[in-house]
C-alpha cells in the first residue's frame, strides 16, 4: 500500500481526497499546517506529498525548499487555476507536477499514480547495471546516479528521468510531448511549461559542455535536442 501525506488547510478537501485514494489502495493522512506537515514529510514515512501553496504559518514553498534540503519525496503542488507563476515557482524549487484547483478526482488519481510509477533516485532496480554516458555526463540506472566529469551532480527524480531520455536520444531532436509522455506520465496542455521549467533546471545543473557548448538545445517548435560532443559527431556521422 503506498502512502500518501495531504498538507493543506481545506479540511473538507482533505477528507474528499481521502475518500476517493482509499478505495484505490493508497494509505492516506492529512496535515492542516506548514510546521507539522513539514515534520510528517521529513519522517520518511510517505511515498507521496500532495501539497498546497496557501498554507497558515509555513507557506507551501517555503516547506518545499526546507524538504528539498534533505528529502527527494516525490511531491506533487496543489495551486490556483490560472496562476501560473506558482506553478513555475513550484516546479523550480523542486516539485515533480502541479494540479490545478479545483480538479477532478481522476485527474488526481492518474496524476498520482504517474508520479508514482517513477522511481525515487537512489531505488533504482538493484539488478540493472545499464548506465548510459555522453561526453562527460554519464549515468547508472541501477542507482539513479548521475556524474558529469566524474563528479556527482544531484538531480530530483524528473529531472534523472529527463537526462535519461534525452541521452537514450542524443543527437536526435525530442519533442516536448514524447518528453511529457515519458516523464511525466500525461499529456501538456497548450500553456504547460512543465517541461521547460525542468529542462531549464536540468540545464543549470550540468553546466555547459566541454567545448563551451549548450548541451540541451532548443529546437523551437519541435523539442529538445541532447547534444553530441564533437567526437562523437563524427562518428555518428559516418
Amino acid at each position: 500500500m503506498e502512502r500518501v501525506l495531504i498538507i493543506d488547510d481545506d479540511v473538507e478537501l482533505c477528507s474528499m481526497i481521502a475518500e476517493y485514494l482509499r478505495p484505490e489502495g493508497f494509505s492516506v493522512e492529512a496535515v492542516h499546517n506548514g510546521e507539522r506537515g513539514l515534520q510528517r514529510a521529513l519522517s520518511g514515512d510517505h511515498d507521496l506529498l500532495l501539497l498546497d501553496v496557501m498554507l497558515p504559518g509555513m507557506n507551501g514553498f517555503d516547506l518545499l525548499r526546507q524538504l528539498r534540503t534533505s528529502s527527494d519525496l516525490r511531491v506533487l503542488l496543489l495551486t490556483a487555476r490560472g496562476d501560473d507563476v506558482d506553478r513555475i515557482v513550484g516546479l523550480e524549487i523542486g516539485a515533480d507536477d502541479y494540479l490545478p484547483k479545483p480538479f477532478n478526482p481522476r485527474e488526481l488519481l492518474a496524476r498520482v499514480r504517474a508520479i508514482l510509477r517513477r522511481p525515487q533516485n537512489g531505488k533504482g532496480s538493484p539488478e540493472s547495471g545499464e548506465r548510459l554516458s555522453v561526453g562527460d555526463v554519464e549515468i547508472d540506472l541501477g542507482s539513479r546516479a548521475a556524474t558529469r566529469n566524474g563528479e556527482a551532480v544531484e538531480l530530483t527524480s524528473v529531472e534523472f528521468s529527463l537526462l535519461e531520455t534525452l541521452l537514450r536520444s542524443a543527437g536526435k531532436i525530442v519533442s516536448r510531448e514524447e518528453l511529457a509522455q515519458k516523464v511525466l506520465g500525461r499529456n501538456l496542455n497548450l500553456f504547460d511549461r512543465s517541461i521547460d521549467v525542468h529542462i531549464s533546471k536540468l540545464r543549470k545543473k550540468l553546466g555547459e559542455m566541454v567545448s563551451g557548448g549548450e548541451r540541451i538545445k532548443t529546437v523551437r517548435g519541435a523539442g529538445y535536442l541532447y547534444a553530441l560532443p564533437a567526437a562523437e559527431q563524427k562518428v555518428a556521422e559516418r
